[in-house]
């Protein structure tokens, strides 16, 4: 593939791409003004341009902002169904806009494939947490005891460790052994909601979410004394307090999926802000109340580093194979276990 310039795309807003984004901002009206989309529009259509032309797909995971989660995305989800759909894509590139982890995921799954993250400054407090080092003191402080490790963590961590897990199938994960106790890390929260959740004793690594571990109960409860017919939904990486307070506790795409099935009429969406701007975009009947905390790693991919990305086909995310081969095991294992169905 030859590198393709950045002066060879034009970046005006152009009668011609105000025509081509047009059901593009039809669908992001409701979460953005219209004041906003003209700066917005011709990197949209120039990257939607450039993937054909790179034979790319964009990766977004659910935080990212709607310009990129509706205007460019190819496949969306959690970091979950991301894993799960970068092995099964036939594009020749993977754009991972989210964090470097769930890109090390990708790669993962795909070796002979050129995945891009557009910010290699992209991280995450959970997998800066925890090392491989880390990983071989806990196998000795506790021997022949399994280790479950979170997706939100590098890909030397996971050649470490038994099997991963995400927020959405941890609780399998866990049972799936078949042992009486698991080491599971990095993040102490999801850990002790997952304790909750089965009989199967976990040893917790104390990792947390820099976003989820700011909210609060009394936060909560204070939006709660606002609104009568407020539904709380939170994400398993918030503190127990949190967690207590809330209606529903689910991953990313189990809070989605509760939204869009029972459609609450007013939703406090306890996890990352955009991903309230996402759904809101598509379930008008729906109104979201958001306490918001940002992540400063996801908001480090935007529509002008993904087209730079595609441009130069750089930053490339590459894993030495002997780690990858250790490392892929666990994801491999992590997707080969069967989701319990949810009411």
């Amino acid at each position: 593939m030859d590198a393709i310039t950045p002066t060879a795309l034009r970046l005006e807003y152009t009668p011609e791409i105000a025509a081509a984004t047009a059901p593009v901002y039809e669908r992001l009206k409701r979460v953005m003004p219209a004041v906003e989309w003209p700066f917005h529009a011709p990197l949209v259509h120039a990257i939607n341009q450039l993937k054909k032309e790179r034979d790319a797909v964009v990766l977004a995971h659910n935080y990212q902002t709607p310009e990129i989660f509706h205007g460019v995305a190819d496949i969306v989800g959690d970091s979950l169904a991301l894993a799960k759909q970068a092995e099964k894509t036939d594009a020749k590139v993977i754009v991972l806009a989210g964090v470097h982890f769930m890109a090390e995921t990708a790669k993962l799954m795909n070796p002979g494939k050129i995945v891009l993250i557009p910010d290699t400054a992209a991280g995450c407090s959970l997998a800066e947490s925890i090392t491989a080092e880390d990983v071989r003191l806990l196998r000795q402080t506790y021997p022949g005891v399994p280790v479950v490790a979170y997706v939100n963590t590098s890909a030397e961590v996971k050649a470490e460790v038994d099997i991963c897990c995400t927020s959405g199938n941890a609780v399998e994960v866990v049972e799936s052994l078949g042992v009486p106790r698991v080491i599971m890390l990095p993040d102490e929260y999801l850990a002790k909601h997952v304790a909750s959740q089965t009989s199967v004793e976990v040893i917790a690594w104390k990792g947390h979410c820099e976003v989820h571990e700011r909210f609060t109960g009394d936060e909560i409860r204070e939006f709660r004394g606002r609104f009568d017919d407020l539904v709380v939904i939170a994400h398993p990486e918030c503190p127990p307090d949190v967690l207590e307070a809330a209606d529903f506790v689910g991953s990313t795409a189990h809070m989605i999926q509760m939204v869009e099935k029972r459609r609450p009429p007013r939703v406090l969406m306890v996890t990352e802000c955009s991903m309230s701007d996402n759904i809101a975009a598509s379930l008008p009947d729906v109104e979201f109340v958001r306490p918001c905390n940002l992540c400063p790693h996801m908001k480090r991919i935007t529509l002008s580093n993904i087209l730079e990305s595609l441009q130069t086909l750089e930053p490339r995310v590459e894993i030495p194979s002997e780690l990858a081969e250790r490392a892929r095991r666990s994801v491999e294992r992590m997707l080969a276990v069967q989701p319990k169905p949810r009411a």
